[in-house]
């Protein structure tokens, strides 16, 4: 046996007799030196300042529990991309006002609005069907022979469709669009975009929700008294 097939054959056996004495050698206990347990203090105890907590403390700008029985409803146009702006405004409430319930609702254009907004898809559809299957619908309209017009719809159909179907996107945006943002604390309205044409700032809302909350006398069950 040469010494590369010795090496071969003595290595496993060296690492598996290793182990099996590291297996069945007892554990050796670390020395400690007992002098020091005994002379160990325990770690100096670091006195926290209690803070007295009131109903009215303040807490972050806001005022502590001053919104529990009290909702605010924000009726914005989900269709004029508000909702950022009424994210915004909630989140600003909450931590004003802790407790305070937030409702957020889109606010729906007049009725006429609607009804219109209804009535341009059927129009979509109708002017695409048309376009693509005009020879057919003109005879059981009563009309033998089709328009002039259809044909040069019908010329450049894709285009035709094309832009139907873009405009009455528009129009239907238009319509569904109410461009509200109404403000109401405990069901009285305390801001209108609709009147005033313009957002609320977040201090000027701060202040109308407060002055409402103050007349209402919800404040946590302490009155009105709590805020003077």
């Amino acid at each position: 046996m040469d010494r590369s097939q010795l090496l071969l054959v003595g290595l496993p056996l060296f690492l598996i007799i290793s182990d099996l004495f590291q297996l069945f050698t007892p554990p050796q206990k670390p020395t400690s030196d007992h002098h020091h347990h005994h002379h160990h203090q325990p770690p100096p105890v670091i006195q926290q300042p209690h803070t007295l907590e009131f109903p009215a403390q303040k807490i972050g700008g806001g005022i502590g529990a001053v919104g529990i029985g009290n909702t605010v409803t924000i009726d914005f146009c989900s269709s004029c991309s508000y909702r950022g702006t009424a994210v915004t405004m909630k989140n600003m409430l909450d931590s004003q006002f802790p407790g305070i319930h937030v409702v957020l609702a889109n606010y729906p254009p007049p009725l006429p609005k609607r009804l219109l907004g209804k009535v341009v898809p059927v129009f979509q559809f109708g002017v695409i069907g048309l376009v693509m299957a005009g020879e057919q619908i003109f005879p059981k309209l009563g009309y033998a022979v089709p328009p002039p017009w259809f044909y040069q719809l019908r010329a450049n159909r894709f285009g035709t469709m094309a832009t139907t179907w873009l405009l009455g996107n528009f129009f239907q945006s238009m319509l569904q669009s109410s461009g509200a943002f109404e403000v109401y604390c405990n069901g009285e309205l305390v801001f209108s975009k609709l009147k005033e044409n313009r957002f609320p700032g977040e201090l000027e809302l701060k202040d109308l929700v407060a002055r409402r909350i103050i007349n209402s006398g919800v404040v946590d069950g302490l009155g009105a008294s709590s805020w003077s």
